[in-house]
């Protein structure tokens, strides 16, 4: 939810759009890395990596970011270029609250709020278009209606070709009055769960006949926020229950904002952990309730998150990739930061962790009268910008455990069979040495690439340093470690998911170096208790612990650089699935 705060925030922005966000021109030059301080002690750490375990696929959409209405710089030269380079990939139109009275024919709201100039849609697309990124579009659910969301759709669609395919059918539509609080524009005689949850069926029918291939979101209260769990007039159970009762059955996805409170930066770093599993929990409970057969294809996106707190420093520089990667590894398709950029209250200036914080929501400067110029970048925008150097769409997210609450550990497994892991060291005092450890990755001895973001830099760093099983993080930085796998005549990349006792595992067998393969075998041993029960893409035997598997008529053939594919589905008792060793035609091969 957006807070009475956050709401004035959007309004003030307004005023600041008008006033100072005319400047336009490339993105403020970044100075060089700062170089880390050393700190008055380290601490060790363990972190360990599980490349066979997959938590997720890095989605396409995954990294979003808003851009409201009334940024007159929304399509101004830097953008396109600014997104790029953070490796934003999703961008939410037309932003927050302004959604629910804007229409998008007209370019106009009909609740007053500002719109700055050169904001309509087809400017807009063109930005995104630029970006090489793609739209999420909120329709107007406050005062529109189920025919100018159809109408919008074709136009974008048919008549335009754009392909927009995720569509949300109003802002934070609960806070429209029906419980008290009211920042959402809503000229509805009802403002009801009831209410919504019916009119949202006629804008799911209305857009998907103009274009079948769109996919509509509905508004959730966020599981553990307010109202989560009132009962307002006119419904019988709480918003989620009614609006899922009554329309999950249709939906594509749900919709959750989150902007968690905190007392200390300290404290808002725990928030990704603490609170994102436990919504994201909550969200999937709903939709394996209501959603029928059609569950498994609801997705989970988090159209607004941003802290409430310490918006402009490097506390917010860490939460922002620990904050979107917890989400994606739990499930969601999409995260949108809240905003690219913002505007401030310049009496609310104050300093954190040795920086300015100008308490401005965006990832970079607005141009506010005391601001730096428009478009420098804020910590988020670099925290941001480092998922890119983890991972990309189609990689892997992969299982990482760190020994420490201070330090937060991300890993990938790239499609090549590289893998990277992001290390977050949230104590602002004291540098971390991190021992790693790998299960189904064997990672080449090489010194790997090291990218980095240091407290209060002004850019992110990439040197060789460190091992692939030996890194220093300095405190309140972030650290993403790249490594190949060794060198071998063979390498093993062992894809595993489990749930209940149940787990499939998935195997890709690479010819590195035995030259010609004219049929296969691939042998190794669990160190658990996992029986086979099916296989496909080969012929299984297995002898307690010992597993061999073999080819079948059509995938004999793997010539050298090839690959061949085949997987398998088990039962087991306890978690250990992971083969330390494999080995193909006899020759022993590298994992990942």
């Amino acid at each position: 939810m957006r807070t009475s705060a956050q709401t004035c925030r959007e309004h003030v922005i307004a005023v600041v759009a008008a006033l100072s966000l005319a400047v336009t021109g490339a993105i403020a030059a970044v100075a060089p890395p700062a170089t880390a301080t050393p700190s008055a002690t380290t601490s060790t750490v363990s972190v360990s990596v599980d490349a066979a375990l997959q938590l997720a696929t890095v989605p396409a959409t995954g990294v979003g970011v808003n851009i409201p209405v009334y940024d007159a710089n929304m399509n101004a030269a830097a953008t396109p270029g600014l997104l790029g380079t953070a490796g934003i990939n999703t961008v939410r139109y037309p932003g927050g609250s302004h959604s629910d009275a804007y229409h998008w024919q007209s370019g106009t709201t009909d609740d007053g709020s500002y719109v700055a100039p050169n904001t309509g849609f087809d400017a807009f697309m063109g930005t995104v278009r630029a970006a090489g990124a793609q739209p999420i579009i909120t329709a107007n659910y406050g005062s529109g209606t189920p025919q100018e969301a159809a109408d919008w759709v074709r136009y974008a669609n048919v008549t335009k070709g754009y392909g927009i395919r995720y569509w949300e059918i109003g802002n934070e539509v609960y806070g429209n009055g029906e419980y008290g609080a009211k920042w959402e524009h809503d000229t509805h005689s009802s403002k009801s769960a009831t209410t919504y949850a019916n009119n949202l069926l006629q804008y799911i029918a209305a857009m998907k006949a103009a274009d079948p291939s769109v996919k509509i979101g509905a508004v959730l209260v966020t599981p553990g926020y307010w109202p989560d769990g009132m009962v307002g007039p006119g419904d019988t159970t709480d918003w989620n229950h009614t609006v899922m009762s009554i329309a999950g059955s249709k939906i594509d996805f749900a919709i959750v904002h989150a902007y968690p409170t905190s007392t200390s930066p300290a404290d808002l770093l725990t928030k990704p952990q603490a609170q994102n599993a436990g919504i994201t929990g909550a969200v999937r409970s709903l939709i394996n309730q209501y959603a029928g057969t059609n569950a498994p294809n609801v997705g989970i996106a988090v159209t607004e998150a941003n802290a409430q707190a310490y918006l402009d420093t490097s506390p917010n520089g860490l939460f922002a990739p620990d904050n979107y990667l917890t989400w994606l590894e739990n499930g969601a398709f999409n995260v949108d930061w809240w905003d690219l950029r913002n505007g401030t209250d310049c009496t609310k200036v104050t300093t954190v962790e040795g920086a300015t914080d100008y308490n401005d929501g965006g990832m970079v400067s607005s141009g506010s009268p005391c601001e730096p110029a428009v478009n420098t970048p804020f910590p988020a925008y670099y925290g941001i910008q480092m998922i890119s150097r983890l991972g990309t769409p189609g990689d892997t997210l992969v299982k990482a455990a760190s020994s420490s609450a201070l330090l937060s550990a991300h890993a990938v497994r790239r499609a090549d069979g590289d893998v990277d892991v992001m290390l977050i060291n949230k104590d602002p005092n004291n540098d971390a040495t991190v021992n790693l450890s790998y299960t189904g990755f064997t990672p080449s001895s090489a010194t790997p690439t090291v990218h980095s973001y240091l407290k209060n830099a002004h850019g992110i760093g990439t040197a060789q340093s460190g091992s692939p099983t030996g890194q220093t993080v300095p405190a309140y930085g972030i650290t993403v470690v790249q490594m190949h796998p060794t060198g071998a005549a063979c390498r093993v990349v062992y894809n595993k998911n489990e749930w209940s006792g149940v787990m499939v595992g998935n195997l890709t067998v690479v010819n590195n170096g035995l030259g010609q393969v004219n049929g296969w075998n691939l042998g190794f041993t669990f160190p658990g208790d996992t029986t086979i029960t099916n296989s496909w893409n080969a012929s299984v035997s297995q002898s307690g612990p010992n597993v061999n598997a073999g080819n079948v008529s059509y995938d004999a053939s793997v010539p050298q650089g090839g690959s061949v594919q085949w997987g398998f589905k088990a039962t087991w008792s306890t978690s250990d699935a992971n083969p330390s060793a494999f080995w193909f035609n006899g020759a022993s091969c590298a994992i990942g």
